[in-house]
Formats: structure tokens, sequence, C-alpha cells
């Protein structure tokens, strides 16, 4: 090989004496007249790698490349062509392997670290007799123990394997074998189902549910933040969940209990006259936030028609808190047609009559 090697830089000596003067056509004559003297040197070079999993075809034109431009850039100023020529030849096929044969892009630091990474684990098994460890490798390089720990793991994509590789004799592929049904899929159709049926409830029912099932905040914390009490909360609660769980099970969303829908105005307060005297009808809910309503329209029918001519009618009220209760102990007129529920509240708060 040393024979050969001076050849070959004897022959680089006389390629770069041959150009001085030279054509552009005679310069391209003695280029390729070079380089085909130089071909089998950079094909020992190739197979010097071709145990490393990348075809010798494929590493022989990598550093044909390579050749090329060492022909290309020798100076004999510098010294030997031959080494020149073993440094880019070489270098080239590097690139190659760090270009072109890795599974996934890795950092050019952490393949380089991978290398040394190599090599320390190659001579600490050798002294120690057994595999180094993180502390020990990094102390070797000289680097931290996460650096290793991320060097190792980046050297895992260096090669890749194809999702469509068979595994066992049933025709399975390696993909079959990873990843599992995604149990919330099935959960996508409730949840849009869900999604609408939440915009037909009233704005507090709304405010209720998010407190409790996205902010985490137990009844006591929603009744204080809304100015009500724990049991309202309680029962407020019950009945839209109740509603949703109706509603999820039919095409057509059931009609709101508070009596009317739920995107409608809440509770309304009508008028009505018979017999010389006035029915103050109210319908929906009444608590903190409608319960001035109601004053209102006791206070006007009272004005009207006089306190001894005036029944509040209540048929239409699945609910009432301590705020209506104050405002018909205020207006003091008879009331009619209390369902049993809120019934039972104005016995206890002494409206029997």
């Amino acid at each position: 090989m040393p024979a050969i090697d001076d050849d070959l830089d004897t022959a680089a000596l006389a390629y770069a004496a041959g150009l001085t003067g030279a054509t552009p056509a005679e310069r391209g004559l003695l280029r390729d007249r070079m380089t085909e003297q130089c071909l089998p040197f950079a094909g020992r070079l190739a197979r010097r790698y071709r145990s490393r999993g990348e075809p010798l075809e494929d590493l022989e034109q990598v550093a044909r490349l390579g050749l090329v431009k060492a022909i290309d850039r020798y100076d004999p100023a510098r010294g030997s062509f031959t080494a020149y020529a073993v440094i880019t030849i070489t270098g080239e096929i590097k690139r190659h392997f760090r270009d072109r044969t890795w599974g996934v892009h890795v950092p050019r630091k952490m393949q380089d670290l991978g290398l040394e990474l190599g090599h320390a684990t190659a001579a600490l098994t050798g002294s120690l007799a057994r595999n180094p460890t993180v502390a020990e490798l990094a102390d070797r390089l000289q680097i931290s123990r996460e650096a290793v720990l991320e060097v190792m793991e980046s050297a895992a994509g260096y090669s890749s394997s194809s999702l469509n590789v068979p595994v066992g004799s049933d025709g399975a592929e390696f993909g079959d074998l990873i990843g599992g049904a995604d149990r919330d899929l099935d959960l996508v159709d409730d949840r849009v189902t869900v999604t609408g049926l939440l915009l037909r409830l009233p704005s507090r029912e709304r405010r209720m549910l998010a407190l409790r099932f996205y902010g985490n905040r137990t009844q006591a914390e929603i009744a204080a933040e809304l100015g009500i009490s724990q049991m309202h909360v309680s029962r407020l609660l019950s009945r839209a969940l109740a509603w949703l769980r109706e509603a999820m099970l039919q095409d057509t969303p059931p009609r709101w209990e508070c009596g009317g829908d739920p995107a409608g105005p809440g509770m309304r307060v009508s008028v009505s006259h018979s017999g010389g005297q006035m029915t103050v009808h109210v319908t929906g809910e009444v608590d903190r936030d409608t319960a001035g309503r109601l004053r209102v329209g006791l206070r006007h029918a009272l004005r009207v028609a006089g306190p001894d001519r005036v029944v509040a009618d209540l048929s239409g009220v699945p609910l009432i808190d301590a705020a209506g209760i104050a405002v018909l102990e205020e207006a003091g007129v008879p009331v009619t047609g209390a369902r049993p529920y809120v019934a039972r509240i104005l016995v206890l708060a002494g409206l029997s009559s």
C-alpha cells in the first residue's frame, strides 16, 4: 500500500504541475485521468465501513465524491495528497452516516457524544470487567449524568423499525401491537350532546354545574358564592342533572320544570281580574334573583286593587327561598295553589293562611 500511496502522491504532483498553463479542456482531461487512477484507493477506504449497515455501493459513491473534492482542492504546498485524500474521503463517509443513516434527526453534538460514549463504554467495560454505571460514564466524559442519559436515549434513534414488519406466523404486523382503542372516543357523541343541552339550561344552573364539576367546588362554596343555602344548591343541582339525564335519552329535550323554556326569561308575573278580585300569577322559581320582580308585581296589584282584593297564585312555582318568603310577608296577601313542596315551606314560615 505504501508504494501505491507514493505513486498517488507522485501522480498528484504531476497533476498539479500539468494544470499550470493548461486550457480548460486539458484541465478536464487531466482531472479525469487523476480521478480514474485514484478510484481503487477510494474503494479501499469505503470497504472499511461496509459492516455498518449501509450498502457497499452507496459507500463507494460517497467515497468517490470525497475523492473528487480532494482532487479539486489539492494544493501541493500543504503536504501529501494521500493524507489529504484520506481525511477528505473519510469525512464524507462519516458525514453520510451522520446525515443519512439515522432513523430520526439527532443534533450533531448528540451524535458526536454518542460516539464518545461508545468508546468510553468499551474502555470502562474492559477495565472494570462489568458494564459501567451512568455516574462512571459521566465522570469519564466530564459531562453531567443527565447528558449521559440524553445521549443514550438519542442513540436509540439511529435505527428504526417499520410498522409493517411481520411478527409471528399469523400475518400480524408490528404496528398492530402498538396502541389500543381510545375509550374517550366513544364519549365524543355524548359530550357534544351534553354541550348543546347545557346551553338550554338557565344561566344559574349552568354556572352551578360549571363550579361543581369543572371548578371542583363544594356545594357549600357554591352556596356562599351565589348567596343561597347549601340545601337549595343541592336541590338545583339534582334537578339539573335529572333533566340532563332525561334529555340525553330523548330526541326532543323535555320541558324545563321551572315552568318555561330553560333559555326563556325565567320567573314571570302576570295579573288577572275575576269577580272584583285581582290574582297575581307567579310562574318559575322565586329566589334572590327574582324576588324583586315579585315584589314589584305585588306592590302594583296592591295599589290598584287594595290589600283585601289581591291573591298570589303560586301554582306555577316549583321552588321558593327565603327571599321569596320575605316578599310574601311584606305584601301580606293570601296565597293559593301552592305545590306540596312550596306549601310546606310556607307553613314553616308561618304563611299557612
